[in-house]
């Protein structure tokens, strides 16, 4: 499946946010947005740095394993869309709720999606 072999369109890995103050940055005066499976702050940020993303899976989600699968399934849906932002300066954090245990990753990224595009 290497260079030869596989057929999927390569992966591009989404920047993170790493510091606690970007989430805050994005919490305290970025568009919310709820949909089922996450609630999502979006916000410019301080300075233009490109597309960033921030995953957030609390104990109220469960035990460890299902907070890393919510994980799991929030940075893969991040990764199909990013090519929404891919030239914007964009802050987001997907915050996962209970909710998103079971789902699958088609689920969860077609929810966010479907929320994205009504919001506007």
């Amino acid at each position: 499946m290497g260079l030869t072999g596989s057929t999927r369109p390569p992966r591009r890995r989404v920047r993170s946010l790493p510091l606690p103050w970007q989430f805050r940055y994005c919490y305290d005066d970025g568009r919310k947005i709820i949909t089922r499976y996450a609630v999502i702050f979006m916000r410019a940020p301080v300075d233009a740095d490109g597309f960033r993303v921030g995953v957030v899976a609390s104990r109220k989600v469960g035990g460890a394993v299902k907070r890393n699968r919510a994980r799991r399934l929030l940075r893969e849906t991040a990764r199909s869309l990013a090519h929404r932002w891919h030239n914007e300066s964009l802050w987001i954090v997907f915050v996962a709720r209970e909710s998103i245990n079971g789902q699958s990753a088609r689920d969860v990224c077609e929810d966010i999606e479907r929320a994205l595009t009504s919001s506007g």
